[in-house]
């Protein structure tokens, strides 16, 4: 698990559009890093559109948001084309990225373990430096992009 004064693990993604993100583009600006579990389901639809409810605050604040799931691109185009969302989700169809920011956990059902991974719902805040200043594990999706909004705005007054 990576924790505050740890650096970013370095990655390239493809985005609902197929483009490739390369993380290296973030030097000098801040970034907000989302792990969510699965396209157009309840707590990550509410999640992602209140990310992208607050794209103006983000960006006034130079930090751009990028939501990672292992959902392929044309999932992720289906989730933002219907939500009209204003974010870029990558595509960690390999779980690689996942399990850099030690996001993947072994599935559970009534104390015994399934034997599949999934992502559990975790938010990094990256400075211009690519250093992670905060790293959230086990998030509540409903009011979690406000206080990372809030966090972002008090890294850059601490620039």
């Amino acid at each position: 698990m990576l924790k505050e004064g740890d650096p970013a693990p370095a990655f390239v993604l493809a985005d609902a559009d197929m483009d490739m993100f390369d993380s290296a583009s973030l030097k000098g600006k801040n970034a907000v890093l989302f792990f969510y579990p699965k396209d157009d389901t309840p707590g990550c639809t509410i999640e992602a559109v209140e990310f992208s409810d607050k794209e103006d605050g983000f960006c006034s604040a130079d930090c751009e948001v990028l939501g990672v799931s292992r959902d392929d691109c044309l999932s992720h185009a289906d989730f933002r084309d219907k939500h009209g969302l204003a974010l870029r989700l990558l595509a960690d169809t390999e779980g690689e990225v996942c399990r850099a920011y030690g996001v993947l956990q072994e599935k559970h059902r009534e104390g015994e373990t399934v034997g599949r991974l999934a992502i559990q719902r975790s938010t990094f805040i990256i400075d211009r430096e690519g250093i992670v200043r905060h790293a959230f594990y086990g998030v509540n999706p409903r009011g979690h992009a406000a206080e990372v909004l809030k966090l972002v705005r008090q890294l850059c007054k601490g620039k």
